[in-house]
């Protein structure tokens, strides 16, 4: 009897195996989910996707690469998601695009979930979070005409430093830049791309990251790339401070006004596009060399600047004369909805937030980062473990511990404009939205502006405004606007390469 009822177990358990395994055959996954080698380990499915009318097929292939140390020893395994469109050109002709997001700390999800990638989170037209929380299909996506690999920095989504590794090692601007490129050099070789067009895509502190990148893949790996594309970009190491940081301001405060309605009618009926040139204008004529006289500059003049910046950004005059003629953000977030007992986003000042008193300077936390939490954390878990089969009992960070973060020597816009000075084929793009004030859209100009202050690379380099905020894909009508923008540049980049690389 008991050889009976192993038998029968045997069987159950082979039936259940395989019953499995047909299941997990209907979502397209084809290779084994253990991981025997937590550093280096790989799984692969098909699946399609319908981008602008046309059925791409693909593979996604996720899983961990491990990162190397100069005597090859595994210090970290980066998880990373792949895909790979299979019924187009051969993939040593299609452009590779390498995604990465910020923080510092920050993992890949947000650009994977909300812009460039096939799948796209469930939100509504605007960007705020619906229930049921989960994924469709992106028919925005750029895979229709390039393979993306969206790649996670250590301690970031299912990245993970090997035991008793110094993570400072990691951490930092430089330290961040020189174990990445690495790392793609051994992906690049691993997946057989070195042939490929190549771009950099990353948003927010992986623009920092993507600067620095493209110089040090350029000067120790001898990859030179086609495109950078800057999402939302820090400063690159770019000098602002003083006047030039106060000023800068100026045009979000307007066009976060603008959107709220609170502007004087005559302002407030022109269109968003047809007013910030003028605020531009004045902020870099007038403003600009107000604030750097200081005090000096006489009460008639201080008080007719600060009239005409709190026209612009819908505050009093009272406001800027109080505050030097230098209100800050922080400020700003709090007081122009405070008459109506609400406060503004920093990431996107289109969100709206309560606090619990009207009164003070500084609002209690950023209402846009609460709704992309909401939305993308069981989102990307969802799509991650159920969808594609990933196995494992680690948590995925969104935001993971990446601190102390060494700044010292940040020089990543200059490595940019280097990488560009030295391979004519590099092309940049940055994107910004006009509502974002974390990394807001007029100190993105300035960045492009100084970081090649003679002006010969211009000509190179694009700059795309967007109606939301730091993620302006988020909104329907600038992910379908922005994701052009991106085949735009891919294409003008490619079609110059055949072209001899030469001034």
């Amino acid at each position: 009897m008991s050889h009976y009822f192993r038998l029968l177990t045997i069987g159950l358990f082979v039936l259940f195996a395989v019953t499995r395994a047909e299941a997990r055959q209907d979502t397209g996954v084809r290779s084994q989910v253990q991981h025997p080698n937590p550093y280096d380990h790989a799984q692969t499915i098909e699946d399609a996707v319908r981008i602008k009318d046309q059925l791409v097929e693909y593979s996604a292939t996720f899983g961990k690469q491990p990162v190397y140390d100069d005597e090859g020893n595994v210090i970290a395994g980066l998880f990373y998601t792949f895909y790979q469109r299979t019924n187009g050109a051969p993939n040593v002709e299609r452009p590779l695009v390498i995604s990465f997001n910020g923080g510092p700390g920050s993992a890949s999800v947000w650009m994977h979930l909300g812009y460039t990638g096939p799948k796209k989170l469930i939100i509504d037209e605007e960007g705020y979070p619906i229930q049921p929380y989960g994924v469709r299909d992106n028919d925005h996506s750029i895979l229709d005409v390039a393979d993306i690999v969206f790649v996670n920095p250590v301690n970031t989504a299912f990245s993970r430093p090997a035991p008793d590794v110094e993570t400072e090692q990691f951490f930092g601007v430089n330290e961040d830049v020189a174990y990445l490129a690495d790392w793609i050099d051994t992906f690049v070789s691993r997946h057989e791309r070195w042939t490929s067009p190549k771009f950099l895509i990353g948003e927010s502190y992986g623009t920092t990251r993507v600067s620095g990148l493209a110089g040090q893949l350029q000067g120790r790996h001898w990859m030179y790339l086609n495109g950078v594309i800057l999402v939302s970009p820090t400063g690159l190491g770019v000098d602002r401070d003083g006047a030039v940081r106060a000023a800068n301001y100026l045009p979000y405060y307007a066009a976060t006004a603008w959107y709220h309605e609170q502007l004087e009618t005559d302002l407030q009926t022109r269109d968003l596009r047809d007013l910030l040139p003028e605020v531009e204008a004045w902020t870099l004529d007038v403003f600009l060399p107000a604030i750097a006289r200081g005090g000096s500059l006489n009460a008639d003049t201080r008080m007719e600047v600060a009239s005409v910046a709190a026209r612009y950004a819908g505050l009093d005059a009272e406001d800027f004369l109080q505050h030097n003629l230098q209100v800050p953000t922080s400020y700003f977030w709090k007081d122009l909805l405070r008459d109506e007992g609400l406060t503004v986003g920093r990431l996107d000042s289109r969100y709206r937030g309560i606090d619990r008193q009207d009164a003070g300077v500084r609002y209690d936390g950023d209402p846009a980062l609460t709704a992309w939490n909401h939305a993308f954390a069981p989102a990307i878990n969802h799509y991650l473990r159920d969808e594609l089969g990933y196995e494992t009992e680690l948590q995925y960070n969104l935001f993971g511990p990446v601190s102390p973060w060494n700044r010292d020597g940040d020089r990543t816009g200059e490595q940019l404009r280097r990488a560009m000075a030295q391979n004519p084929y590099l092309h940049v793009m940055v994107q910004a939205g006009y509502y974002d004030g974390g990394t807001d859209y007029f100190n993105a100009k300035y960045t492009m502006w100084n970081m090649d202050p003679s002006g010969d690379m211009q000509d190179r380099m694009r700059f795309k405004g967007y109606r939301s905020g730091h993620m302006m894909y988020l909104r329907d009508e600038d992910l379908a606007t922005s994701n052009q923008d991106i085949r735009d540049l891919i294409a003008d980049a490619v079609n110059a390469g055949s072209l001899p690389a030469q001034y």
